[in-house]
């Protein structure tokens, strides 16, 4: 199978100034993620989706392939499929270019479970968590069948009657090719307005969405404080020293 990695990268970020290139133990964001995925070896090849310049020359620099995308997305889903002619896979996988601190394994799991439950157009893996205040954490409900059912930045499922854990989106996404091609042709609909999380697009039009859950301790990088986690955790980081030598800056 070829399985080729995709990062949308914007450099504008609202509550970090130039996220991506913004340096973690002297190393961009996007340079820390890029080279992640390249250590999982089921991944043919990481291609850096971007309308940076900056990020664009960065990326080169370290012998990423760059697909150039136009400006105006709303979301890294769209800035994705807006490409999705130009590469051949048999699976695309979605990375956030802002997960520096990725596990290389976790996207080996995504790829073997989608693998495996093929029935299922895109595979959006969680992890459990007892957590669920942070609206920048999408969190997601999810059927017997491992069908998800709906995501939310609120609490959800919301603790009425019994309390339990949360479900935690992880920001490694599986699509099937055509998947991509779908989802580039719809148009937003009232739960991505009103919740902002864009494969409820994905849920209102009937693409079926599975999900397994991953133990890990990762996370994505949106704000002042996760970059400072993510700088103490760096420290004792096994993947890094298999990597740094290789940037370029």
């Amino acid at each position: 199978m070829k399985i080729i990695a995709l990062l949308p990268a914007r450099l504008q970020s609202a509550r970090i100034k130039e996220k991506l290139l913004k340096k973690l133990n002297n190393i961009p964001i996007i340079l820390h993620t890029a080279n992640r995925v390249k250590l999982c070896s089921l991944i043919s090849e990481v291609i850096i989706c971007t309308d940076n310049k900056k990020i664009k020359n960065l990326a080169e620099e370290n012998d990423f392939k760059v697909l150039m995308t136009r400006k105006n997305f709303s979301n890294g889903t769209e800035r994705i499929a807006s490409i999705i002619n130009k590469v051949k896979a048999d699976l695309i996988i979605d990375v956030h270019a802002d997960e520096a601190i990725l596990n290389p394994e976790n996207l080996k799991k995504l790829i073997n479970f989608h693998n495996k439950n093929k029935h299922f157009d895109i595979i959006v893996p969680h992890k459990k968590s007892n957590s669920s205040e942070d609206e920048n954490v999408v969190k997601l409900a999810f059927s017997k069948k491992n069908k998800v059912i709906y995501f939310s930045r609120a609490k959800c499922p919301f603790p009425f009657r019994q309390k339990g854990n949360f479900f935690h989106h992880l920001d490694i996404i599986s699509f099937k090719p055509n998947a991509l091609r779908k989802f580039k042709k719809l148009k937003m609909g009232i739960l991505e307005q009103k919740e902002g999380i864009e494969l409820l697009r994905a849920i209102e039009n009937d693409l079926n969405i599975g999900t397994f859950e991953i133990k890990t301790n990762t996370f994505s990088i949106n704000t002042p404080s996760d970059f400072s986690k993510a700088k103490k955790k760096m420290k004792n980081d096994k993947f890094f020293k298999k990597y740094i030598e290789n940037i370029s800056l």
